[in-house]
């Protein structure tokens, strides 16, 4: 086994208190950022004074502590360097191993969703699913996931296209009739994962969980798909939920700090 290798105890102690600060909205006054911290005042306070002088952290008015410019120059640097699609890609093939089921990658396209990673567990899905894949909007998990979380503006027109191909009925003012999409575009934000059973390859069934940037914008769904025979589409079943995980797991790689409202 592996020696643990000798580390700056007083830099982890610091840390803890920088985590806090990150954990909190609001400015924390010395004695509860200690509490929370898990030490008294007194030892935490010379870590502060240190901060302080570097640019780590400031102070309000009142003598509360909020992380400070050296905290956000170094957060920004990191979010800048992050790649939603490496970060997932390095997850993915345990999530198709543990789960056994086929696991993909889709990003917003000039087409629409569009696969950029498939991983196969053991025994792979024989589908027609390929990298550079543009996945439908209507009738696909992946396609209703980026319809639910996309600026409508930005997925108006294909979406309206893809409409109009499958033939959907127009109400009076022309506009295209699709309750069934609306409901499971609700269903999708409320469970904050999509879903398609035997749709639209029959026999198949899919999840899709929502990846979120620092900023709450949606920049890629994680696709879990098998055979409806063995695929537990559950909510929150046996695969809904580590691929839930994983996806948290990748948000939070690339700066998300807060899980995204549900409707």
């Amino acid at each position: 086994m592996e020696k643990s290798r000798r580390g700056i105890q007083s830099v982890e102690i610091g840390s803890a208190l920088l985590l806090q600060l990150a954990r909190h909205v609001r400015p924390l006054a010395l004695k509860d950022l200690a509490k929370a911290s898990g030490m008294t005042a007194g030892k935490a306070h010379p870590y502060m004074v240190s901060f302080l002088k570097v640019g780590f952290v400031t102070q309000t008015e009142a003598g509360h502590y909020e992380l400070g410019p050296l905290a956000l120059q170094l957060g920004l640097t990191r979010l800048q360097r992050m790649d939603p699609v490496k970060e997932a890609s390095q997850l993915i093939e345990a999530l198709a191993n543990d789960s056994g089921q086929s696991i993909a990658v889709a990003v917003w396209g000039n087409l629409g969703p569009t696969i950029v990673r498939l991983e196969e567990p053991i025994e792979p899905l024989h589908v027609n699913l390929r990298t550079g894949t543009v996945m439908s909007l209507t009738n696909t998990a992946t396609g209703r996931l980026f319809a639910a979380y996309m600026p409508p503006k930005v997925v108006e027109r294909i979406l309206n296209d893809e409409l109009q191909r499958l033939g959907t009925r127009k109400d009076a003012k022309g506009a295209p009739e699709h309750e069934e999409l609306d409901a499971a575009l609700a269903e999708t934000r409320k469970h904050g994962l999509s879903r398609s059973l035997g749709q639209p390859i029959p026999g198949i069934d899919a999840l899709c969980a929502p990846v979120f940037d620092s900023a709450g914008h949606l920049v890629l769904g994680i696709l879990a798909m098998g055979p409806s025979a063995s695929f537990d589409s559950s909510w929150d079943g046996s695969v809904a939920t580590p691929l839930r995980q994983c996806a948290l797991e990748v948000s939070q790689r690339i700066g998300r700090t807060a899980p995204p409202a549900q409707g």
